[in-house]
């Protein structure tokens, strides 16, 4: 499979370690503030992705890097130029919509070639690069057809193949893939993992899935009310939110709100609202106001769940099971506490699940649980 035609080569005069920046920026639409100040540096090369619930401005930040909006403050930069008023067709961008935007009545070679053609290369050069570009996606058998005859899936392809043939330095994903099935989704996202490592462009994906973000980035920002929540690398988004938010957003987790009732070198004690006691390990030294409020977060996969009582002085509650979910490869638990709290459990399937209202001991180690701030 070749792949170098489509691949933009820089010289080391030309080459920057940024492909994207934003400066503070702000995006107003009739008094309402869609984006608040968002700083975004994102590195030639990687896979970065924007994610965060409907509303959150996560969108109307791909669309001013795109050029489709002007920010009403702060800067947009494109390796290195300022773009805040380049518009859309001049910017070294391509955008791949989830609606793929493709025209009916054209084929899917003059689908691929429409933006090439208007900028008026010789025949020969459009040609050549269609070519590669639908090899590339593995599309070259279905040059002569149209996006009617075609899957969704082999739309998004040619959608791609359309974004990749003007050799951006940036390809921008719109929910790439929300429009597919859920087998169909999960090829797609090797499929656009392996073509990022191949083509080693700079991808920029906006998406709800929490999943899709995790499997596909190198890096991610998790977006709440037009702002940045976290920045970092999948693992870092998971394993160590920095607020309740996104420990809350970004897979499943179980939250308790509480207070600090002591706390040495290596651990501290958290008494909940209703009265749990929740031993947290944590590396930092203790605080001199042992009473603050925090949130402590521990994930679903994390608990043990026992019918017989557990010998562990730390983290092991009584409770009545209410809810079990068969989900093939795992089941998820919902267990209501003596305390009230309901718990959300994730095991590996067994053979004999118990019934609800089954009396159930439940426990997780103090290394568990991450302290995060209200």
């Amino acid at each position: 499979m070749s792949q170098t035609p489509l691949k933009e080569q820089r010289s080391p005069e030309t080459a920057t370690a940024l492909d994207v920046e934003l400066r503070k920026v702000f995006k107003v639409f009739n008094g309402e503030t869609a984006v608040r100040g968002v700083d975004l540096e994102i590195h030639s090369g990687e896979f970065f992705s924007i994610l965060g619930p409907s509303g959150c401005g996560k969108t109307t930040t791909l669309r001013l890097i795109a050029g489709f909006e002007t920010p009403s403050a702060g800067e947009v930069l494109i390796q290195g130029q300022l773009m805040n008023h380049t518009p859309a067709y001049k910017r070294p961008v391509n955008t791949v919509f989830q609606s793929y935007a493709l025209f009916n009545h054209l084929s899917v070679s003059e689908n691929i070639a429409f933006g090439l053609r208007l900028k008026k290369l010789p025949g020969a050069e459009v040609e050549n690069r269609v070519k590669d570009a639908l090899r590339l996606v593995q599309m070259d058998t279905y040059t002569n057809r149209f996006p009617a005859q075609l899957s969704g899936g082999q739309q998004q392809r040619v959608a791609l193949a359309r974004a990749l043939v003007n050799r951006p330095a940036v390809v921008l994903l719109d929910e790439p893939l929300g429009a597919l099935d859920f087998k169909l989704r999960k090829e797609m996202q090797v499929e656009l993992s392996k073509l990022h490592q191949e083509l080693g462009l700079t991808f920029v994906m906006v998406t709800h899935d929490q999943e899709e973000a995790l499997s596909l980035s190198d890096r991610m920002a998790v977006m709440r009310s037009g702002k940045i929540e976290q920045i970092g690398s999948p693992t870092e988004i998971y394993e160590r939110p920095r607020t309740p938010f996104v420990a809350d957003f970004i897979g499943d987790t179980n939250l308790f709100s509480g207070r600090v009732e002591a706390a040495d070198v290596s651990s501290m004690q958290v008494i909940t609202e209703t009265g749990l006691k929740i031993v947290v390990q944590t590396q930092d030294k203790p605080s001199t106001n042992s009473s603050r409020d925090l949130v402590v977060s521990v994930r679903p996969e994390k608990i043990h769940l026992s019918l017989e009582p557990v010998a562990s002085p730390t983290n092991c509650f009584e409770g009545r099971l209410k809810h079990v979910m068969y989900l093939g490869t795992h089941v998820h638990y919902v267990v209501e506490l003596l305390s009230g709290d309901r718990i959300m459990i994730r095991q590996p399937s067994t053979k004999q699940l118990p019934d609800p209202q089954t009396p159930v001991y439940l426990h997780w180690a103090a290394t568990d649980c991450l302290a995060l701030g209200e």
